[in-house]
């Protein structure tokens, strides 16, 4: 039995609401997508992405294929535009059959599990992410790095011959639960937080996800917000 909460919110600081998301009990697909390029690109990126993972994943391809499948779209789409500019999204997804999960992302947006406490089980394809890597910088001097919404890989933007589609496996067990968000959460609260928030095992899924993005939007608000929680029963 599966239980799942999910919002998007333009933020405090941007006009336009780049991420997009989808969310199918039915499917077993989850997914978040923080599109970039200006001009509404990003917006399009993002919403590029998601139709054809979707449509991807109904029609019986692995997730990885799938989200492969959306790079080489998005690319196509792009080509088109008479400007001529490139547009790119991030996208962290998962797929659920009974009590096995599948994730896979490319780019910073996340995807962490819930057991008791929160497990950041995605890492981030990041230029702060890659610092942290060589021992350069603490998690910590991450979150005020001055090059913290640099990606180093992105749907529609890295060459596909380089494209790192990162995917992990493991069990849902009753209580457990997925959290898929764009950075626009991260950005503005941290693991602590958002773990005290999935601890309140009062909440409904969705409760928990309404008072993430609340969270969010208290701690500054600078980028869009897309949160999905799904659970375990």
């Amino acid at each position: 039995m599966i239980e799942f909460g999910h919002l998007s919110h333009v933020g405090l600081r941007r006009e336009l609401n780049e991420d997009t998301y989808y969310g199918d009990a039915e499917l077993g697909l989850w997914l978040v997508a923080d599109g970039m390029g200006g001009h509404e690109f990003g917006e399009v990126a993002s919403a590029v992405a998601r139709e054809a993972i979707v449509e991807n994943v109904r029609g019986g391809k692995s997730l990885v294929d799938a989200i492969r499948i959306a790079d080489e779209a998005i690319i196509r789409h792009s080509k088109q535009r008479t400007e001529g500019l490139p547009m790119g999204t991030t996208i962290a997804a998962a797929r659920l059959s009974g009590n096995k999960y599948e994730a896979a992302w490319v780019g910073d947006s996340r995807v962490y599990l819930w057991n008791g406490q929160l497990r950041q089980i995605s890492q981030d394809h990041s230029y702060v992410q890659e610092l942290i890597d060589q021992g350069a910088i603490t998690p910590e001097q991450a979150r005020t790095h001055p090059h913290r919404n640099v990606v180093t890989q992105a749907l529609g933007v890295t060459d596909p011959a380089h494209l790192k589609i990162e995917s992990v496996g493991g069990e849902l067990k009753p209580g457990m639960g997925l959290l898929l968000c764009s950075d626009g959460l991260t950005e503005e609260v941290d693991n602590a937080a958002i773990g005290r928030i999935l601890a309140q095992s009062q909440f409904t899924a969705q409760e928990c996800v309404d008072h993430l993005i609340a969270a969010a939007l208290d701690g500054g608000g600078s980028d869009n917000v897309t949160v999905l929680l799904v659970r375990q029963l």
